[in-house]
């Protein structure tokens, strides 16, 4: 038995010491299998990629290993430098920040599956399909495992998945429901995928304490992650802006002049190109910052211009994008969007997903006024017996067929023609809402 162990010990080391860019950071590879755990929800105020969980694109999210040292269990700096570039894990530094990731459900553990360090995977038993085999879930690479465990360490096809997504893995048409509670650390299969049913256009906010001389910017929303972003600087040069850290939806950018508190910025994606032909993208810090930005995060809007992957912007800007969300718990959207204007807030609403016995509703609220607001509620009646399930990003209430969702401490503070998303997962037949409306205060 002990020699068994020793040989297991080490097809689990030969296993975790492939190349953590075996899945590139561009393209979409094959899919591989690793050990998967679960996790309650990002740190505050940012997950590992410098993202709010409130401001995701999804409540469905993954953290893939900061680094891949089997058999070592210390702490290396982070980011993690070229000279220890073969400890990097499938984060790579942060450069798969904001990447979707198609997941597929697995074998259970009938042994031990701890991740107790120089220990194997599932000691003292062994790998066992059930019913739950199979069953999907398209989820978004928000955070970074960097534990001392086998988990985050020896095993560099690992994921740690949000604790609240496990139920809604889908199989034949439907949530599983239940498999939180058949869970034991199981096996799952996964690739980068494009972000599904994708619409709109980029969301960028100013991270908290972002000022005129620390212009911190969280970049979201695109089609295939992010590896870049560039600045405009003062003397009319594109510049590379700085990563804070390795949150790797996070840039430290420079303004149009010096001292200024205007922007403008390209970006570019997990292919190394920059999205959409290198549109320009101008906004300012907003004033309701004041001398820092004390919010998370504070979502502003923009405007664009066309651009030609040069080192020139065009100078004609365009009207500020609307962007919606696209966080998926499976198949395609099975409503066209609807939209409504309101008393200083205009309001769009859109499925996300459908299911046997229930679906996603993706919302994205813009002021309309000429001041910024304080709070905002938006107000709706279902079809018929629906009830709301969970939601994000607002507290909401249902009175009969009657829905208000409120405005949280975060985002019920608006600058003129910004916007903020939220999101519910519903009970019941997917039918329209009827009566939706916003205010604003």
């Amino acid at each position: 038995m002990a020699a068994l162990a020793a040989l297991i010990v080490a097809l689990a080391a030969a296993l975790a010491s492939s190349p953590a860019q075996a899945l590139g950071v561009g393209g979409t590879p094959s899919p591989v299998t690793g050990n998967s755990t679960h996790f309650d929800g990002l740190g505050a105020p940012y997950g590992g990629c410098g993202m709010p969980q409130a401001n995701l694109d999804s409540q469905d999210f993954i953290a893939l290993n900061a680094f891949n040292s089997p058999g070592n269990y210390g702490q290396f700096p982070r980011p993690v430098p070229p000279s220890q570039a073969g400890v990097l894990g499938m984060f790579d530094n942060g450069l798969n920040c904001g990447r979707w990731v198609k997941v597929s459900i697995g074998d259970f553990c009938t042994g031990t599956n701890d991740g107790a360090q120089n220990q194997p995977f599932c000691r003292n038993g062994s790998w066992t399909a059930d019913k739950y085999n199979g069953a999907t879930l398209n989820m978004l690479v928000a955070d970074s495992c960097g534990d001392s465990n086998a988990w985050c360490r020896d095993d560099p096809y690992h994921i740690d998945l949000h604790t609240d997504s496990i139920n809604r893995f889908q199989l034949n048409g439907g949530a599983v429901g239940d498999l939180l509670n058949h869970w034991n650390n199981r096996q799952v299969t996964w690739q980068f995928i494009n972000a599904p049913n994708y619409t709109g256009d980029i969301n960028i906010g100013f991270l908290q304490g972002a000022q005129v001389y620390w212009p911190a910017i969280s970049v979201s929303h695109l089609a295939n992650g992010i590896h870049g972003v560039q600045y405009l600087s003062a003397n009319g040069t594109w510049v590379s802006a700085t990563m804070d850290s390795d949150m790797g939806q996070a840039y430290i950018i420079g303004p149009t002049v010096a001292a200024g508190s205007s922007y403008q910025i390209r970006v570019t994606d997990a292919s190394d190109t920059l999205i959409n032909g290198g549109q320009v993208y101008s906004f300012s810090l907003p004033s309701s910052c004041g001398s820092n930005c004390g919010a998370a995060y504070t979502q502003v809007p923009y405007t664009t211009s066309s651009g030609s992957g040069s080192s020139s912007p065009s100078s004609s800007p365009s009207s500020t994008p609307s962007s919606s969300p696209s966080s998926s718990p499976s198949s395609s959207p099975s409503s066209t969007p609807s939209s409504s204007a309101g008393a200083g807030c205009s309001v769009t609403s859109s499925v996300t997903g459908t299911w046997s016995s229930g679906y996603q509703v993706a919302f994205t609220v813009t002021n309309t006024r000429t001041v910024a607001t304080s709070a905002w509620a938006v107000r709706f009646s279902f079809a018929g017996t629906q009830t709301i399930a969970n939601s994000w990003n607002v507290t909401a209430t249902q009175s009969g067929q009657a829905v208000t969702a409120n405005s949280v401490s975060y985002n019920g503070s608006l600058a003129p023609g910004a916007s903020t998303s939220w999101g519910m997962v519903v009970n019941g037949a997917n039918q329209p809402l009827s009566g939706i409306s916003c205010v604003s205060t």
